[in-house]
């Protein structure tokens, strides 16, 4: 069956593209969710107006997101670990904690949009992005204190 897509679908397409998907998954899970249309005639002008209305709240977003950016680019956070010989921490800096750093600031922030390379395993001072948009990251400086 062909749809189109209304959203970005991970693994399957982006907003506006035609792809062929099995019957049940078209019937089940797509559409019931509103991420695609049956590829009608109509369904594509339906879609023509969705995309304009899509890329002007995506450019809204983004300018949203780099004022965000700006702001956590000045902001600092401590995390107290627990230490042992030689500065080494016991255990390592999560995701889990830097948010919830954070939320002591009030600021509301899911893990999964904080993106750590590798795992923090001792003192010091470290610059961990955050994601705020698809296409803006911001820098956040995390210290990491003996506590």
């Amino acid at each position: 069956m062909q749809v189109i897509l209304r959203q970005n679908v991970e693994h399957l397409g982006h907003i506006g593209d035609i792809v062929n998907v099995k019957n049940g998954y078209a019937r089940n899970f797509l559409i019931p969710r509103s991420l695609a249309y049956v590829a009608t005639p109509g369904a594509i002008k339906a879609l023509e107006f969705e995309k304009k209305q899509w890329l002007k709240k995506q450019a809204q977003d983004k300018a949203e997101a780099e004022v965000m950016a700006a702001k956590y680019a000045e902001m600092q956070v401590s995390i107290p670990m627990k230490v042992g010989e030689e500065g080494k921490l016991y255990g390592s800096v999560t995701a889990q904690m830097v948010a919830d750093e954070l939320a002591k600031k009030g600021i509301t922030m899911d893990k999964r949009n904080i993106v750590m390379e590798d795992a923090i395993k001792t003192l010091g001072v470290f610059d961990v992005k955050i994601k705020l948009h698809a296409e803006v990251f911001a820098t956040l400086k995390v210290w990491v204190i003996e506590g």
